[in-house]
């Protein structure tokens, strides 16, 4: 993998849809959902049709902004993530999933990472009562079967498309829980490469590339400190300022997969945590008014489906690994 097709010209939307490697590309992205799918509803999953628009949606995107829109004389949001709504979604049903569109202006500067788009989808799951334990097993399961149905089926478009199935011996061949590193660890091990990480914040894209790059199978960091994500995120009840959540990281220096978490479902915690991360408990009353009334704990998780789809495909670039590419400050169709 290279990060040369980040700095080049996206194609114009014709000649990229036309490009046999976009066609490759959407048809192992095609099987890559579908295996996800077949797991998901052969354990109890119930898909979900997600919202697109809301009053209120995900704050805690890293410096992304929000879109606002007129909804009848009332200001709403675009989607960012669906996390409340899956914590909603928990009072009909008690394993949830679905595949979100989500809209995020992200920062100038994250144009040419080769790991982010304004537009893009995730595979959002949730799961009533499970610990973070629970759905890190889920998430490997999902990722484990994903690879699985691919390289099984699809060798002649990993071969056009020059991904060698070997990528993923290590991946396939262990049945092992992915490893985990937490937070505190990383950042250490970070410092031991000449890398200065901010110990309270998330690991950043660089510090993520370092990490990724060195493993051949993915692997999980855990404990992220309070602060760093949002307040939905659980905080460890035995290690204040720890928050009971985890990334999952893909090798070969493709970076992020995976965000998710025990989620806080206590009314006062919740109220606290706004507060302390600067959001009005105020625009919340929907959703505060349902966790008044009480919702289930649960732990979940999203998996940006383009970035599966490049890690799957070996490809260079996160918009790659869409029909459509809306990249961070190009203007396109």
């Amino acid at each position: 993998m290279s990060d040369t097709t980040a700095d080049q010209p996206r194609p114009t939307l014709p000649a990229h849809l036309q490009d046999p490697v976009t066609r490759t590309v959407v048809r192992v992205q095609n099987r890559i959902v579908q295996a996800a799918r077949e797991h998901l509803t052969g354990q109890g999953f119930v898909e979900l049709m997600p919202p697109i628009i809301g009053p209120v949606t995900d704050p805690g995107g890293r410096g992304s902004k929000q879109i606002d829109i007129d909804f009848y004389g009332h200001r709403y949001k675009l989607m960012t993530s669906a996390i409340l709504y899956k914590q909603a979604s928990l009072l009909a049903f008690d394993k949830i999933f679905c595949v979100a569109p989500n809209v995020r202006l992200e920062p100038l500067e994250t144009a040419n990472t080769s790991r982010h788009l304004v537009e893009f989808r995730q595979l959002d799951v949730e799961i009533a009562g499970a610990s973070r334990e629970d759905a890190m097993g889920v998430a490997q399961d999902i990722v484990v079967q994903a690879v699985t149905a691919v390289v099984e089926e699809m060798s002649d478009d990993l071969a056009r498309l020059g991904r060698d199935p070997q990528a993923f011996a290590a991946l396939l061949k262990n049945d092992a829980p992915f490893d985990r590193t937490t937070h505190e660890e990383a950042v250490a091990h970070l410092a031991r490469l000449g890398h200065d990480q901010n110990p309270d914040a998330e690991i950043d894209w660089e510090g993520e590339a370092l990490l990724s790059a060195q493993a051949d199978r993915p692997f999980f960091i855990t404990d992220y400190p309070k602060g760093s994500r949002g307040f939905y995120d659980r905080e460890d009840a035995d290690r204040p300022g720890v928050l009971r959540n985890y990334d999952l990281i893909a090798p070969e220096g493709y970076g992020e997969l995976m965000s998710g978490s025990e989620r806080e479902y206590d009314y006062a915690r919740i109220i606290a945590r706004m507060r302390e991360t600067g959001e009005n408990p105020a625009k919340y009353a929907w959703y505060l008014d349902m966790v008044r009334a009480g919702i289930p704990g649960s732990a979940g998780f999203g998996i940006g489906v383009e970035r599966l789809t490049r890690y799957v495909a070996g490809l260079d670039a996160v918009w790659q690994a869409t029909p459509f590419p809306k990249t961070p400050g190009v203007v396109s169709a």
